[in-house]
C-alpha cells in the first residue's frame, strides 16, 4: 500500500525549505576571480609562438624556390604578415618561396584567421583531450560569448563552416584554373586562394606582385574572391545569428548593425569608385561597362580588409584612393577575419551620434538601446587607431623616402590589417619594415585585447563626483 502524504497536525512545527535557483556561472563572474589580463597574455603568447615557428620555418633554405636562407626580417615580415592575415609582402610570394614555404604560409593564414584560441581547441578535441574551464573561458572571451557554456561546440561549427566555404571556394577556382595550369598546380593555387581569400589575408600565387590585376575581366574569379571576402569579413556569429533567426527582422541589434553598414560601405564604395574612375585609363576606364561595375564592386569589398587588387592603387584619382582609406580604417565586423576598428564599432558611433543630433537622451538602433560603456569603449578604439595611424605616418615619414600619400596608406592598410599598398612595402628600409610589422600585430590583437581589457577593467564605483558641465564645441 503507498504510503500517503503527510499532513501536519495541530501543533506540529512545519518549516517552508526556500526555493533555489539553479546556479548559473557567466564568464563575467569568473573573471573577477582571476588575475586580469590572463587570457589576453594568453592569447598574445599564442600568435607570438605562431609567428616565431613560423619565422625560422620561412627561414630554412627548403622555403626559399632558390634553395638558399631567406633574411631574418623578411621571413618575420612574412610570417607576421600571414599570421595577422594582412597580405603586405615584401617578396614575391610565388617567385620566391616555395611549395614547402608557401604550405608554411598557408598553414600561418588559416590558424590567424581561425584565431589562437580556435586553433588551440582543434587540435585539443582532435587529440582527444578534454578541454578545461579556463580553456572554455578563453574560448568564450575570444568569439564573444557572454557565458562558458557552448564555446566548444561554437568553435567546431566556425570550423565546419569555414572548411565548407573555402572547399566550396577552391572548387570554383579549379574550374577557372584547371583550363590554364597542370592539375596538380590548378589544385594547390585554388586551394590556397581560398583560404586566402576566405580569410581576408591578400595573399597569392600569381607572381610579381601582380595580385588578381590580370584575371581584372574574369568574372568567375573575381566574383568567387568577393563572396569569399564577404564571408570571411562579416563573421560566422552574425551568419549563424540570421540562421537562428530565419532572416534579418528577428536577428539582434548587432547583427542587423553590421549587415545595414556593410551593404551601404559597399554599395557606397561601388559608386565612388565607378564614377571617379570610370574614366581613368590607369585602373578601369579602358575595360567594358560590366568589367568597370565589377572591378569597382571587387574594389569595394578588398578595401575593407582583405588586399587582393585589380589594379595598381597608387593609379587611382584622389576621390577613390580617400574612400579607400576610409574602407580600410572601418574594415570588418567583431569576431571576423577582417580588421579595422570594426563594423560594430563604426554602427555603433554613427548611431550615438544620430540620436546625440537627434536629442536622444539614450543612444540606440533597432528599438534597442546601448549601454553607455559600450560607447566609451568604441571611442576608445577610435581614438587609439588614429593615434597609432598618426604615430606610423611620423615615423614612416622621417625614415622612408615615398610621397605622403603612400605612407598613409601603408600606415592605414597596416593598423587595419588590410594588406594593400600602393607598391612601397618591397622598398621599405629595415627599420619601416619593423615598424609595419609590429604595427601589424597591434592592428590584429590590439582591439580584441584592448575590448578586452576595456570590459574587464569596467567596474561600479562605490561613490560619484559632482557633476559639472565641460564647454565643447
Amino acid at each position: 500500500m503507498p504510503d500517503e502524504p503527510y499532513r501536519p497536525k495541530p501543533g506540529d512545527r512545519t518549516y517552508r525549505v526556500p526555493r533555489v535557483k539553479p546556479l548559473q556561472i557567466t564568464v563575467s563572474e569568473i573573471r573577477r576571480k582571476r588575475p586580469v589580463g590572463v587570457s589576453m597574455l594568453i592569447v598574445v603568447y599564442g600568435f607570438l609562438g605562431m609567428i616565431a615557428a613560423g619565422t625560422i620555418l620561412l627561414m630554412l633554405p627548403v622555403s626559399s624556390s632558390t634553395g638558399l636562407p631567406t633574411s631574418f626580417i623578411d621571413s618575420l615580415f612574412t610570417a607576421t604578415s600571414a599570421t595577422c592575415i594582412t597580405g603586405l609582402v615584401v617578396v614575391d610570394t610565388l617567385g620566391h618561396w616555395s611549395y614547402f614555404g608557401q604550405a608554411v604560409i598557408l598553414i600561418l593564414i588559416q590558424s590567424g584567421g581561425l584565431g589562437f584560441m580556435t586553433s588551440a581547441t582543434i587540435l585539443l578535441v582532435a587529440a582527444g583531450r578534454r578541454i578545461s574551464l579556463r580553456e572554455r573561458i578563453l574560448i568564450g572571451e575570444s568569439v564573444g560569448l557572454p557565458r562558458i557554456g557552448g564555446a566548444v561546440r561554437l568553435v567546431r561549427n566556425i570550423v565546419f563552416f569555414v572548411l565548407s566555404v573555402e572547399a566550396i571556394g577552391a572548387m570554383l577556382f579549379y574550374i577557372r584554373f584547371s583550363g590554364e595550369y597542370e592539375w596538380n598546380i590548378a589544385i594547390w593555387k585554388s586551394v590556397f586562394h581560398a583560404v586566402s581569400a576566405f580569410n581576408n589575408a591578400g595573399f597569392d600565387l600569381f607572381g610579381g606582385f601582380r595580385s588578381l590585376s590580370g584575371y581584372s575581366n574574369d568574372y568567375t574569379i573575381i566574383l568567387t574572391t568577393a563572396v569569399l571576402i564577404i564571408l570571411g569579413g562579416i563573421s560566422f556569429i552574425v551568419i549563424s545569428d540570421m540562421y537562428r533567426s530565419r532572416g534579418l527582422k528577428r536577428s539582434s541589434a548587432n547583427t542587423k548593425l553590421v549587415f545595414y553598414i556593410t551593404i551601404i560601405l559597399l554599395a557606397a564604395g561601388t559608386l565612388v569608385v565607378l564614377i571617379t574612375e570610370f574614366n581613368n585609363p590607369q585602373t578601369i576606364g579602358e575595360m567594358s561597362l560590366q568589367a568597370k561595375i565589377s572591378n569597382a564592386f571587387f574594389q569595394s569589398v578588398t578595401s575593407r580588409s582583405a588586399g587582393f587588387s585589380t589594379f595598381s592603387m597608387g593609379a587611382m584619382t584622389f576621390y577613390a584612393f580617400f574612400f579607400t582609406l576610409l574602407l580600410m580604417f572601418i574594415g570588418g565586423a567583431t569576431g571576423s577575419t577582417a580588421g579595422g576598428i570594426k563594423v560594430n564599432t563604426f554602427g555603433l558611433l554613427m548611431a550615438t551620434i544620430i540620436s546625440t543630433i537627434r536629442g536622444r537622451e539614450h543612444p540606440g538602433a533597432f528599438g534597442r538601446e546601448f549601454p553607455v560603456p559600450q560607447i566609451f569603449r568604441a571611442v576608445t578604439i577610435l581614438v587609439i587607431a588614429l593615434g597609432l595611424i598618426a604615430a606610423v605616418f611620423l615615423i614612416l615619414s622621417a625614415t622612408e623616402n615615398f610621397s605622403s600619400n603612400e605612407i598613409l596608406f601603408e600606415a592605414i592598410s597596416a593598423v587595419g590589417i588590410v594588406g594593400l599598398s600602393t607598391g612601397i612595402t618591397p622598398g621599405l628600409s629595415v627599420i619601416g619594415k619593423a615598424v609595419i610589422l609590429i604595427i601589424i600585430f597591434i592592428g590584429r590583437l590590439g582591439p580584441l585585447t584592448l575590448s578586452l581589457a576595456l570590459a574587464r577593467a569596467q567596474r561600479e564605483t562605490p561613490y560619484r563626483f559632482p557633476k559639472e558641465s565641460i564647454r565643447i564645441g
